[in-house]
């Protein structure tokens, strides 16, 4: 029995009463949806607390589930749907402390780190995509989601996906040469700086 079969089982056992078994669906995805999440918000707390917020929904809605996809899918779905909302909430948030001129507060030595760990030119090409971008550069290449898969999560068909995935992978390796040769030309301009004092 493969392992697709055998979370497809789980899932059937649980939805007949056998709850108990739901402990093994979070030992086999908690550390695989906090990486997805971790991604998607790119903040650790924030996707310690998706990841809790997440489980519960999928123990909720497990009875709802029908085996039409994948298990995984549908867990997928639920987290991007998530951490989705997260991400517009945080940002209606930053409109509304900016509209009332609230400054934003002063940053804990952890997210210091945080930011300078995502700050090489990877990290900052990724934040220049969209959500939906993202979502999917995360899937196909962390996530190693196939496109099949990745049409199943995202409710779009395969081929669109793939072309989606081609121009996206084209607008993030523009956005990197265009970071790593900005960073070029600043640690230049930092070395004459050094250079004439």
């Amino acid at each position: 029995m493969n392992s697709i079969e055998s979370i497809e089982t789980k899932i059937a056992r649980i939805q007949a009463g056998e709850v108990y078994i739901f402990a093994d669906i979070i030992d086999t995805y908690q550390n695989r949806i906090y990486k997805y999440c971790l991604r998607l918000l790119s903040n650790r707390e924030e996707a310690e607390d998706a990841v809790q917020d997440i489980m519960l929904k999928v123990f909720e809605k497990v009875r709802y589930y029908q085996p039409k996809g994948s298990f995984t899918s549908w867990l997928y779905k639920i987290a991007y749907n998530h951490c989705l909302n997260l991400l517009r909430r945080r940002k209606l948030q930053q409109q509304i402390s900016r509209l009332f001129g609230r400054e934003a507060a002063a940053e804990s030595t952890e997210q210091a780190v945080e930011n300078k760990m995502f700050s090489e030119p990877l990290a900052s090409a990724l934040e220049k995509l969209t959500v939906e971008e993202r979502n999917l550069l995360i899937l196909r290449i962390f996530e190693d989601k196939s496109f099949e898969e990745i049409g199943e999560i995202l409710g779009k068909n395969m081929e669109a996906v793939k072309k989606r995935y081609g121009r996206i992978k084209h607008k993030l390796k523009a956005s990197m040469d265009l970071t790593a040769k900005e960073e070029g030309e600043c640690a230049k301009a930092t070395t004459l700086q050094k250079n004439r004092s």
